[in-house]
């Protein structure tokens, strides 16, 4: 297992503003999702990542534009953070034909194969399997091109985890599998699902390398994924790629959360909140905050204004693209 320190690469203070941008813009979006959805406007259930924005930023920027994600039920961040906009996104939300998913996928099936994005998925630990499957056509195909998985600690458990990293290791294959642990399966805590605590142990019965991070400071996120998605490329393996991180919301909006120890919550907002953290490491100023805040929630404004004047879909339309 190999540990990144941070600062390896020396982001710009520019580049990491532009990170601290997207991350607002993550938070932003999903706070107004979450206003809208219990406001009755948008069906379904919802899973929002608050918290856990330097993953998805850190994660995706270190990909190439021709690499390929698959996501998990909590996936506007990844979203975002490989490229669609925050108009596509909220139409499809709404359900609109201007969505990137032209309305059939929701919060939680988000397609956007334009931009590398093979799917959210409201099977837990289903976009393995797809990732593996994506990287190994690379391979045949001799494309210098990389696969990566999102998915949560208790996924570990499922079939498909296991299947997949044996499989991707067998054929040596260009994948990273990014295991986002925040410490809860739905409800249930590590320590009542999985025998170990050091999640790169599971690499070890495959041979595979692995990378362990802390993910609520975006810099050493940026260089673990490009470490990891290196090494992949290179044609070294795959990786798993372990990020320690915090969900500061329930698992779906409406969670009561009953299963956290009292006082938990408060105080991981207070301390480990990861774009306080950024804002705190690039010393922006209240004025040049509030300047940010006002753009980028001007932005998602925009968005749900363009999610409610879209397209919808006509009843037909739910018969295009079934086969079977």
């Amino acid at each position: 297992m190999a540990k990144v320190e941070a600062k390896k690469k020396g982001l710009s203070d520019e580049r990491l503003r532009d990170f601290l941008r997207e991350m607002l813009l993550i938070r932003r979006f999903e706070e107004k999702v979450e206003e809208r959805f219990r406001a009755g406007e948008l069906p379904g259930f919802l899973h929002v990542a608050i918290g856990q924005e330097a993953v998805a930023v850190g994660v995706c920027a270190a990909l190439e534009e021709d690499d390929v994600i698959a996501s998990t039920h909590r996936a506007h961040g990844h979203t975002l953070a490989r490229g669609t906009s925050p108009n596509a996104l909220m139409a499809e939300l709404y359900g609109k034909l201007e969505g990137c998913s032209h309305g059939y996928g929701g919060s939680m099936h988000l397609y956007d194969i334009e931009r590398g994005n093979l799917g959210a998925n409201a099977v837990v630990g289903g976009g393995l399997p797809a990732i593996t499957g994506a990287a190994l056509a690379f391979k045949f195909r001799k494309e210098p091109r990389v696969a990566l998985a999102f998915f949560g600690d208790g996924a570990t458990n499922i079939g498909t985890f296991h299947e997949s990293l044996n499989l991707a290791q067998l054929w040596n294959v260009p994948a990273v599998f990014c295991l986002e642990n925040n410490w809860w399966a739905e409800s249930t805590p590590n320590s009542q699902h999985s025998p170990i605590t050091d999640f790169t142990q599971r690499a070890v019965a495959y041979g595979m390398h692995s990378i362990k991070v802390g993910g609520q400071e975006i810099e050493p996120v940026y260089d673990a994924a490009s470490e990891a998605i290196d090494h992949a490329r290179r044609g070294d393996g795959p990786v798993l790629l372990v990020v320690d991180t915090y969900r500061l919301v329930g698992h779906y909006v409406g969670d009561p959360q009953v299963y956290r120890p009292k006082g938990e919550l408060d105080e991981l907002r207070e301390t480990q909140d990861p774009i306080t953290k950024l804002r705190e490491r690039l010393g922006v100023s209240d004025e040049e905050w509030e300047q940010l805040d006002a753009e980028v929630t001007r932005e998602v404004e925009e968005s749900v204004e363009f999610a409610k004047n879209g397209t919808d879909p006509q009843p037909e339309d739910a018969l295009k693209n079934v086969y079977a």
